[in-house]
């Protein structure tokens, strides 16, 4: 009798559950009706670094089927430079009316305001967060035809022959960047840094053989590992999904201090009326929402957070406070 209600109860939370998703995803593919006006033309994303990159890729994720949500166009207009403050600071001065909205990341928001003397913008006082789009690991990739099978075979060739690998980043100031510090700086894995404009030019050098391990986001290069291109030997946290799902963790590895957690989000710039940043939400919300939107973020690493502008909020001011000391730790700086 017991295993009887047992079963009754789970096949009512499994009804509930498909329900509640059912639900959810009908939510997500409704239109969502101009309120007070707005929108009433395209709403501008600016992705600050160069097509072909994780932040260009994850704005176009969204856009792609935004405009089913709110329709009107989602346009997006890469601009690249500085490590995303160029971008950053369009955004910061652009016309507070909701239709300029920036896709920032932990690097430009948490980690340029202090590792750069003069970023341009302030993260807190010149935007108003919108909502976090996901959350993941950083990855450590090679080409799939390098010579470092493991990461082992990485640290070997680091020690045996100081300064003769090469890892390349984003830019300056990015996580990706960071990371090659804390491993140069904790655990004596010391490699020579070459910053890119944007993880694009940075991926076509690491399969040029122009570089020898590529730090960048998981979104950045899950194609290429899902194509045989690249092989990754590590990440740096254990939120690892799709084609890195097996992949070792830097902690796993025996590396401290290495835990790194990368996020994606959209943020208007400050004085933007709070009722069309409440607008902006619901409708990117339900967008990533989508089934085909939410496996392109999950298919590439990420798991998608779709969060209140209060809790992304949050989330900003904890990085804030963690990674401008650990920039200050590690002394990097840039002019």
């Amino acid at each position: 009798m017991l295993d009887a209600l047992r079963f009754s109860s789970v096949i009512r939370l499994a009804v509930a559950v498909g329900w509640a998703t059912f639900a959810l995803q009908q939510a997500a593919a409704e239109p969502l009706p101009a309120r007070n006006g707005f929108p009433v033309q395209a709403i501008r994303f600016v992705s600050p670094f160069p097509p072909g990159g994780g932040n260009d890729g994850t704005t176009r994720f969204v856009t792609t089927r935004l405009a089913d949500v709110t329709g009107q166009p989602a346009v997006v207009d890469n601009r690249g430079g500085a490590g995303g403050n160029i971008g950053a600071k369009a955004v910061a001065d652009a016309k507070p009316d909701g239709y300029t909205v920036l896709t920032a990341q932990v690097s430009l928001m948490a980690v340029n305001p202090t590792l750069y003397a003069s970023a341009g913008f302030d993260p807190l006082k010149n935007f108003m967060p919108i909502t976090q789009i996901n959350a993941a690991p950083l990855a450590l990739v090679v080409a799939a035809d390098s010579p470092y099978k493991t990461f082992a075979d990485l640290v070997t060739r680091t020690k045996t022959h100081p300064g003769t690998v090469t890892y390349a980043t984003p830019g300056n100031g990015t996580l990706s960047h960071l990371v090659g510090v804390v491993l140069a700086k904790d655990s004596g894995v010391e490699m020579t840094h070459v910053p890119y404009k944007g993880a694009g030019p940075a991926i076509t050098d690491l399969l040029g053989h122009q570089v020898d391990v590529l730090v960048t986001s998981t979104a950045s290069v899950a194609g290429m590992l899902q194509n045989g291109k690249m092989r990754a030997l590590a990440v740096t946290s254990p939120r690892r999904l799709g084609v890195f799902a097996k992949v070792p963790t830097l902690e796993e590895l025996g590396y401290p201090n290495t835990r790194f957690e990368d996020w994606y989000g959209f943020f208007a710039p400050a004085g933007t009326p709070p009722e069309r940043v409440a607008y902006l939400n619901e409708a990117i919300v339900r967008t990533l929402h989508m089934p085909e939107v939410a496996r392109l973020i999950t298919d590439g690493g990420s798991e998608v957070v779709a969060n209140t502008p209060e809790a992304f909020a949050a989330q900003l001011r904890q990085d804030i406070a963690r990674w401008s000391r650990v920039v200050k730790l590690s002394g990097a700086k840039v002019d």
